[in-house]
């Protein structure tokens, strides 16, 4: 089997901490035959509407969305860039010579993570309960290094603003993105939504998670069990930041997300369901956010674990979740594969190859777009 390398495309926490959580539940009637059981820890744009299930390209992969509202809605709460989607594939590599057509569709390829740890945001003035929002940015900024900064006339930024549910783009996608919250959404959601916002998927859908959880798709929603793909399934080269999935990670599904019957979608590989919280990162979630957001930072509350250091001039620092320095740049192994910018490749005497048809194609790596050589 190929050994297949996953270069920091999609970040993807992998988490340590349990909590003992209660799960709170309740039952609601849909419009359909079945009855949907929902709980507190499930957030999703829209309530109680169910759009068109169709395939779309993103960033060159074939993802199952509800399309509603105008919007591509993935796993319930999170929404793909419209002027990013394609409904037909895009080709990820360009031919020898040839130069990105600006009437092309874009591959999909956001940038992802906010340049200088730092999130601008905005708030809208209609929006109530303005404090669930600061309370979520200080704690994101007390457990992490991850620095929100009210945003002046910076382009890209997070605006905070009312809808049906809860909501937010992943990673910085460009220009205004909104983070939706319903007056029923808590700190504790906002949390979640920020940890999208800032390029964290949904931790129930590891690539690994089979080792520690089982998918009852039989108990299910009809029409929602594209929610529970993992994202290998789905396509997605998502990055594994620590060992193992975390059950106590403000990014999990609950045991009864979006169950058909009241019985559980999600269990531990026991049978037993587990409970899920949305009150702090996990010290998991920390540790995740340290790779993708290295720095120092101070911190005061249980959930984080931190470190001293001693710097050269003796100064002693209080950090989590990475250092100060710079991400190493990754080293390739010739022989392996990697897959980078939505394309499997292959390392080989220090250059790069995909296989077209039964050849093998040299290609380069130029500006974020792959591109034959000749």
């Amino acid at each position: 089997m190929k050994n297949l390398k996953f270069i920091l495309a999609l970040p993807l926490l992998a988490i340590f901490a349990c909590s003992d959580e209660p799960v709170s539940e309740t039952l609601i009637e849909e419009s359909g035959s079945e009855t949907a059981f929902v709980d507190d820890f499930t957030e999703v744009a829209f309530p109680n509407e169910f759009g068109r299930v169709a395939d779309v390209y993103f960033a060159g992969r074939k993802l199952p969305v509800e399309q509603l509202n105008g919007k591509y809605v993935y796993q319930g709460d999170i929404f793909l860039p419209e002027q990013n989607v394609s409904k037909s594939p895009v080709n990820l590599i360009l031919e020898a010579g040839e130069e990105p057509s600006s009437t092309n569709k874009s591959t999909g390829r956001t940038e992802f993570l906010w340049p200088d740890n730092t999130v601008y945001y905005d708030i809208d003035p209609s929006l109530p309960n303005q404090s669930r929002v600061t309370d979520a940015i200080n704690h994101w900024e007390a457990n992490t290094a991850v620095k929100f900064v009210k945003r002046t006339s910076e382009a890209n930024y997070v605006y905070f603003t009312p809808g049906g549910g809860c909501s937010s783009y992943v990673g910085m996608v460009g220009g205004r993105q909104p983070i939706t919250l319903a007056d029923a959404c808590s700190t504790g959601n906002t949390i979640h939504e920020i940890g999208h916002a800032v390029g964290l998927w949904h931790e129930q859908s590891r690539a690994d998670r089979d080792l520690t959880i089982t998918v009852h798709f039989e108990n299910i929603l009809s029409g929602r069990e594209h929610n529970f793909y993992t994202y290998e399934e789905a396509g997605w080269d998502g990055a594994d930041y620590s060992e193992g999935l975390d059950l106590g990670s403000i990014m999990m599904y609950s045991s009864y997300s979006f169950s058909a019957t009241g019985q559980p979608t999600i269990t531990k590989k026991d049978g037993s369901t587990y409970g899920v919280q949305r009150s702090t990162l996990s010290a998991g979630d920390v540790e995740g956010i340290g790779v993708m957001y290295p720095g120092p930072t101070t911190t005061t509350e249980e959930t984080t674990t931190t470190t001293e250091e001693t710097t050269s001039t003796g100064e002693t620092t209080t950090g989590t979740g990475g250092t100060t320095e710079p991400e190493p740049e990754p080293e390739y192994i010739n022989g392996e594969y990697y897959t980078i910018e939505g394309v499997t490749v292959l390392r080989k005497d220090d250059t790069w190859w995909v296989q077209k048809g039964k050849n093998w194609k040299e290609v380069e790596l130029i500006d974020g777009r792959w591109r034959f050589v000749k």
